[in-house]
């Protein structure tokens, strides 16, 4: 998308309360926290409406291509309209797809619902983003990058258990988790539009625009971290789309709340240790979540087969570690291959192939779960994810090694700046 950006409001007039900032970071974990909320629903509806694992799984993914198409054509919308308009649509629009979600009475309302809610997360990623880092402190030039890390998959990981807490324990399973995000919803809409400062002039120009691409110098990184995207955002896939069916199999249980376990250990496992390796040296962070990766999914294949929860729970929170430092160092290696002008096309690149890593697996694997069933095809993931892990520890090994001559390091707290919601 190409609009004429507008410069940043001068000082004297975005004072930068810390209020703001916080809010703002709300606002980001509730994105995060929707959008794994219907993950333990999943069982439910298809139990309910009786359809088959293929179905789940595209109604999982149509929420990652809605996401993609928002992110990809209106990513620069805030900073022609501003920031506040912009999240205040977004979360207009989500609330529309929790509304959906609670009136849903069919598998074409999750569609709409699933739809809504992602290209809702996709206008608010870049606008959250960029407002973290205009409302971030000047003495803590690092804030945005973490909290943005930190938030969106901590995000995913409470809203898992949220969702698995209402629907094991709470009346009207299928409406209230919906209704509590309803709730916050409000809350939070009527605290940004009065409590946080905008910091963007509105220029009112705005022409949708397919703004992706590699720059040359870093066409060829590219290409060698594209097996570490791979295998780190199509293992969250399988997690969030059949993961609380394959847990409550292993469990032998029908407690939601166990369902929900594993999507909780994985991504709060990889917050967790996003934050604790944030200045470690990107190239050694990306190897070394890829051996994590690798141990982890290979251990899973083995608890799936020995019908063991406790051993599988184990591998999750290996895989977790690989999940949240891998994409971590690929992201923070690739930007810092690219200039200034370069590094929104590049970004975007990078989350083309990550959401597609994310959905399309997620597809196959519920077209294969239908007919050999979901144990059988989580093996056979495992495995698939355990040989891209392999083959992105051979292909990045040289990467990122020397900077490429005249680019530019990028800025602490800047390489992550741009970190999108699962």
């Amino acid at each position: 998308m190409t609009a004429t950006a507008s410069p940043p409001l001068p000082v004297a007039a975005t004072p930068r309360p810390a209020r703001g900032f916080w809010i703002a970071s709300a606002v980001l974990a509730l994105f995060s926290t929707a959008a794994s909320s219907p993950s333990p629903l999943y069982g439910v509806y298809a139990e309910r409406w009786s359809f088959s694992p293929a179905t789940l799984t595209l109604v999982f993914a149509v929420y990652a291509f809605a996401l993609l198409s928002a992110l990809l054509l209106f990513g620069t919308l805030s900073d022609a309209v501003g920031r506040k308009p912009t999240v205040l649509g977004a979360i207009a629009i989500l609330s529309a797809a929790l509304c959906v979600f609670i009136a849903a009475d069919g598998v074409a309302w999750l569609f709409v619902a699933r739809t809504l809610q992602g290209f809702a997360t996709g206008l608010s990623t870049a606008a959250v983003s960029a407002w973290l880092l205009d409302l971030q402190p000047a003495s803590r030039p690092a804030r945005a990058a973490l909290v943005n890390a930190s938030f969106s998959t901590g995000g995913l990981a409470l809203g898992a258990i949220y969702s698995g807490v209402l629907v094991q324990y709470g009346p009207e399973q299928r409406r209230l988790v919906y209704a509590g995000l309803l709730v916050v919803c409000a809350g939070l809409a009527l605290m940004t539009w009065r409590k946080v400062d905008e910091t963007r002039r509105q220029s009112g120009r705005v022409r949708p625009h397919l703004h992706v691409g590699v720059p040359p110098a870093a066409r060829g990184a590219f290409l060698a971290v594209l097996p570490c995207l791979a295998s780190t955002w199509s293992i969250a896939g399988l997690y969030l789309s059949l993961g609380p069916t394959l847990t409550l199999s292993l469990g032998h249980s029908d407690n939601h709340l166990i369902g929900a376990t594993a999507v909780t250990v994985l991504c709060g496992v990889g917050a967790a240790a996003s934050a604790v390796v944030q200045h470690a040296q990107p190239r050694r962070v990306m190897l070394s979540g890829c051996v994590w990766l690798l141990v982890g999914v290979l251990v899973a294949a083995v608890a799936i087969t020995a019908s063991s929860l406790w051993l599988f729970l184990t591998s999750t929170v290996v895989a977790g570690v690989g999940f949240g430092i891998a994409f971590l160092g690929a992201l923070r290696t690739l930007v810092a291959l690219a200039t200034p002008d370069e590094r929104g096309a590049l970004v975007a690149a990078i989350y083309t192939a990550a959401y597609l890593s994310f959905s399309i697996p997620a597809i196959v694997a519920g077209l294969l779960a239908t007919h050999a069933g979901v144990r059988d095809t989580a093996i056979g993931y495992s495995i698939t994810v355990a040989v891209l892990a392999g083959t992105a520890l051979i292909t990045t090994a040289r990467v990122g090694r020397r900077p490429h001559p005249g680019m530019p390091t990028p800025m602490q707290g800047e390489e992550t700046s741009n970190c999108a919601i699962i």
